[in-house]
């Protein structure tokens, strides 16, 4: 069952952030994800204002999407992203 990860960050420091975005862009293809939606233009339908940026990423199975995420090499990507974004993901299986 495919799974997908949800992750919304409020970049602060953008210039720094585009080193993370770089380092981590093909790991997730080895774990045989594919970015769905990152970062594009969304407009809220109901609920409070959202105004960090949105990544969708598809895997093939819950699994496969944890072990992208603890991965040393996902791991060592996301120290990048320290200082110069706050991010809050989840993994959900699809349907």
């Amino acid at each position: 069952m495919s799974a997908y990860v949800l992750a919304r960050v409020a970049v602060s420091k953008p210039e720094e952030y585009k080193k993370y975005v770089e380092a981590s862009s093909g790991i997730a293809a080895k774990f045989g994800g594919r970015f769905v939606a990152r970062g594009g233009r969304s407009v809220v339908l109901e609920g409070p204002s959202e105004n960090r940026r949105l990544v969708i990423i598809e895997f093939p199975s819950l699994r496969h999407a944890q072990d992208w995420y603890q991965s040393p090499e996902y791991q060592k990507a996301k120290t990048l992203r320290a200082g110069a974004a706050d991010a809050e993901f989840l993994a959900l299986e699809g349907v």
